[in-house]
C-alpha cells in the first residue's frame, strides 16, 4: 500500500495503491473490492465512468440480502444488485458510461440489460475484437489488471490486479481511454 501527497498551498492529497491476488490460493475475491468502488461511485458520482474488457458478465456485485445497503437506494431496495443494476445506477445518478468490450455472444446479456436499464444518450458501446484490457474506472479510483469481469475472473480465478483511489492514476486512465476509442462505436 503507498500513499503520498501533499500540494504546496497546504491540501493533502492521499493516494493508495494496492496490489491484489485473487483465487483460491489467497481467499481473497475481487467482487468486493468491485462492490466497495462502486458503492463509492454511487454515492458520489463522477462526470465519466469507463469499463473496459473482453469478456463481461451480469455477475452479482453485492449482496443486500441482509438490508446492510438499503439506505444506498430509493423505498424498494434490491436485495442483490448484479454489475449492470449498479453501473445503470450510477448513470441514473449522473455519470456518462463508456463500456468497450468485444463483439461476442457472451458480451450480450450484459450489454442487454445495460441498456434497457439506462438511457441510450448516458451509454456508449464500443465493441472491438481486439480489445484485450481489463479496466473499470470511476471519478478517482481504477482497478484495473488481468481479472475479466466475469464470475470466474471476479471470483475464482486467480488474477493479479492494482486498485488505484486518489492522486492522477483515474483521471489519467480516463483520457488515455477516451483518447483510444473516440472514434469507434
Amino acid at each position: 500500500m503507498a500513499r503520498a501527497g501533499g500540494h504546496p498551498g497546504g491540501d493533502t492529497v492521499s493516494r493508495l495503491e494496492r496490489p491484489i491476488r485473487t483465487g483460491g490460493h489467497t481467499g481473497v475475491r475481487a467482487d468486493a473490492i468491485l462492490a466497495t468502488a462502486l458503492i463509492g461511485e454511487l454515492v458520489c458520482p463522477g462526470p465519466v465512468m469507463w469499463l473496459v474488457s473482453p469478456w463481461i458478465s451480469d455477475v452479482k456485485i453485492l449482496d443486500n440480502s441482509q438490508g446492510t445497503y438499503d439506505d444506498l437506494f430509493d423505498d424498494n431496495p434490491p436485495s442483490a444488485c448484479s454489475l449492470s443494476d449498479l453501473l445503470a445506477r450510477i448513470v441514473a445518478a449522473g455519470a456518462s458510461l463508456t463500456v468497450v468490450t468485444r463483439p461476442d455472444p457472451h458480451n450480450a446479456q450484459f450489454l442487454g440489460r445495460l441498456r434497457r436499464l439506462t438511457s441510450q444518450h448516458a451509454v456508449r458501446m464500443v465493441q472491438n475484437p481486439a480489445v484485450h484490457e481489463k479496466t473499470i474506472c470511476g471519478r478517482d479510483w481504477l482497478l484495473t489488471g488481468s481479472m475479466n469481469f466475469t464470475v470466474r475472473g471476479l471470483m475464482e480465478n486467480d488474477e493479479a490486479v492494482s486498485y488505484k483511489v486518489g492522486g492522477s492514476d483515474a483521471a489519467q486512465a480516463r483520457l488515455e481511454l477516451a483518447q483510444r476509442w473516440k472514434e469507434q462505436q
